[in-house]
């Protein structure tokens, strides 16, 4: 499982270096094998192992084609997917059509979220999670009905 999250550089390649605690997973896991794609509501990237993402790949795949809602998540989820393999170095190369989704600077972001992760510019990042912060601490922020369920 994939928690917390860890600023890293994005070197003049495009590239970033996974932390090594991952690494280990990702290697026992999917032979680091990843895919990356677009998350189509935020300015992130989303970032899978290989086994995680195939089912949801077919899931998306299957939907009915004739829904504009359902092509336009077919192209953007599985016409940007990139299957990769880390280097030996533990590295990827995030293409410039995929930075650019993500406006991915300098300093990003790789946030685990259990199976999977997002890569996000750091400064977008804490934009909007400052902001996130603020929406659930004011009175009569609402909760979904499966989080009103969780017992946290």
């Amino acid at each position: 499982m994939f928690l917390g999250n860890t600023t890293l550089n994005l070197d003049a390649k495009g590239r970033i270096a996974f932390p090594a605690k991952y690494r280990n997973t990702l290697a026992e896991n999917c032979q680091s094998r990843v895919v990356i794609t677009r998350n189509p509501r935020d300015n992130c990237l989303w970032l899978y192992p290989q086994d995680e993402w195939h089912p949801i790949a077919r899931q998306v795949a299957k939907l009915p084609a004739l829904k504009t809602e359902n092509r336009t998540l077919q192209r953007l989820l599985l016409g940007s997917a990139i299957d990769m393999t880390l280097d030996s170095q533990g590295r990827i190369s995030i293409p410039s059509d995929l930075r650019q989704h993500a406006e991915l600077e300098k300093k990003v972001v790789l946030v685990g979220l259990g199976g999977k992760f997002e890569i996000w510019d750091q400064a977008i990042w804490r934009t909007n999670n400052e902001q996130a912060l603020a929406a659930a601490q004011e009175d009569g922020s609402g909760l979904s009905a499966e989080l009103s369920e969780l017992s946290l």
